[in-house]
């Protein structure tokens, strides 16, 4: 899919106002932000020795358990996420608008 948006606004068939792409990119950074985190957690909890909840800091053993939840119900989802987001991310910087300019035209 990110390969198609990117294709699309490399096109310009993929075109949006200025401040929508801005927002759109903002959550988009947001959610890469926490996959990532989820991915670290993910990461560290299969390298511990004994993988017990009980054992962590209460403030992170939220994190860990829907970290794990996440990937148990979809495997493999969150790498795919951290693959595919960028390239979203990419795809709405190349399909945003600038504001109209001097000469009243929007532009690239």
């Amino acid at each position: 899919m990110g390969e198609l948006l990117l294709t699309l606004a490399s096109q310009g068939r993929l075109v949006l106002p200025a401040e929508q792409a801005d927002e759109a990119i903002a959550a988009l950074e947001l959610t890469l932000s926490a996959v990532r985190a989820r991915l670290r957690i993910l990461h560290i909890w299969q390298h511990i020795p004994t993988q017990r909840v009980e054992e962590i800091p209460d403030e992170l053993a939220l994190d860990v358990v829907d970290a794990l939840f996440a990937d148990q119900l979809a495997p493999g989802r969150l790498e795919l996420a951290v693959t595919e987001i960028p390239k979203y991310i990419e795809a709405l910087r190349r399909a945003r608008l600038a504001p109209p300019g001097a000469d009243g035209r929007l532009r690239r």
